[in-house]
């Protein structure tokens, strides 16, 4: 394995970020991350939820290995770009922002700024089951959108990208066709 130079910057985006990134980047890759895996676990009272009707989003949390798009950032654009996210990741201060070992699909291996879930967090939902999860989504929404939208968007672009979660696959089927139905109503 090789490693980078320091000359870029790197961020490892493993939910909305994969398709909404909202900041300059000179490339992507896929890469793996060890040590956390992509839960729905983040009560969100923000951007897919309020504090009335709380939504779900994506946390990194401790276990496993994930994979995720890894954005090289270039250094000029690096303070704006890191101010950027700590003003769009940490509303709440619901994670904790640090540094990790990522290995990209070409198998290079780079220091990319991750977004962790603070387990300790009062908007740490910890490991709810399918049905929670359903059920908080479906009614979910905030300033940025439908809770649904962002599940769905996150498993379709993981989809495409050739990122299989089974767990996510599944809640974002169960969410479409719960979509459908409604619309059929």
């Amino acid at each position: 394995m090789t490693e980078t130079t320091a000359a870029s910057h790197w961020v490892f985006g493993y939910g909305s970020l994969i398709w909404n990134p909202g900041f300059p980047f000179v490339s992507t890759q896929i890469g793996r991350l060890k040590g956390a895996h992509r839960s729905l676990s983040i009560i969100s009272h923000h951007h897919r939820g309020t504090k009335e009707q709380p939504g779900l989003v994506f946390g990194l949390t401790r276990g496993g290995s994930v994979r995720g798009m890894v954005f090289e950032v270039a250094d000029e654009n690096w303070a704006d770009v890191r101010a950027y996210l700590e003003e769009r990741e940490q509303v709440t201060m619901v994670y904790r922002d640090v540094i990790r070992p990522v290995v990209l699909d070409d198998g290079r291996r780079v220091s990319a700024l991750t977004f962790i879930v603070d387990e300790t967090h009062e908007q740490f939902a910890g490991n709810l089951d399918l049905d929670a999860q359903l059920a908080m989504v479906k009614v979910g929404v905030g300033i940025s959108g439908r809770n649904v939208d962002y599940v769905i968007n996150t498993a379709r672009h993981l989809e495409s990208l050739g990122i299989h979660d089974r767990v996510l696959m599944d809640l974002a089927r169960r969410l479409e066709a719960n979509e459908a139905t409604s619309q059929a109503a």
